[in-house]
């Protein structure tokens, strides 16, 4: 029962907002790769988010904000989501498809960890950065890739 001696609420409450913003602002952008019909969306993005901001505020408690062991966590945290990242590349023929969703993953990694250290100024602009990039670029890069398909069948 020692778990419940050290339980402090407000702290609690603290934590769940950090993790909740973290939750809310990868929502959009799951949404994306979502309707997108990507091999990440919905569900994954927020989890990524979350978890960052989970490990980051894990490693605060534990280790302490001034601690070396930051700079640890942060290149675990960027390893790791940078692996899940990968399993969302495949190779198709000479392309590879689901770069953006990986990149974007890790982007939202980063959101994540900023929220986690409180910078929620770096995590609402990379949020909305990786959103516009994936909603507005997106018909510019089908227009590209049409056009170079179109080009590939003249020759």
């Amino acid at each position: 029962m020692e778990l419940f001696q050290t339980w402090n609420a407000e702290e609690a409450l603290s934590h769940l907002i950090h993790l909740a913003v973290a939750y809310a602002l990868a929502l959009p952008i799951g949404w994306n790769r979502e309707r997108e019909e990507r091999s990440a969306g919905l569900r994954t993005f927020p989890i990524v988010s979350m978890a960052a901001c989970g490990f980051v505020m894990i490693a605060i408690e534990v280790l302490g904000i001034e601690s070396e062991g930051q700079a640890r966590i942060l290149e675990g945290l960027m390893t790791g989501i940078g692996f899940i990242g990968g399993g969302a590349i495949l190779k198709q023929g000479d392309r590879a498809r689901g770069t953006a969703t990986a990149a974007s993953l890790w982007a939202t990694g980063a959101m994540g960890a900023a929220v986690g250290y409180g910078q929620l100024d770096i995590a609402v602009i990379l949020s909305g950065v990786i959103f516009l990039t994936l909603s507005l670029l997106s018909p510019i890069v089908k227009a590209v890739q049409e056009k170079s398909d179109t080009a590939g069948e003249d020759v």
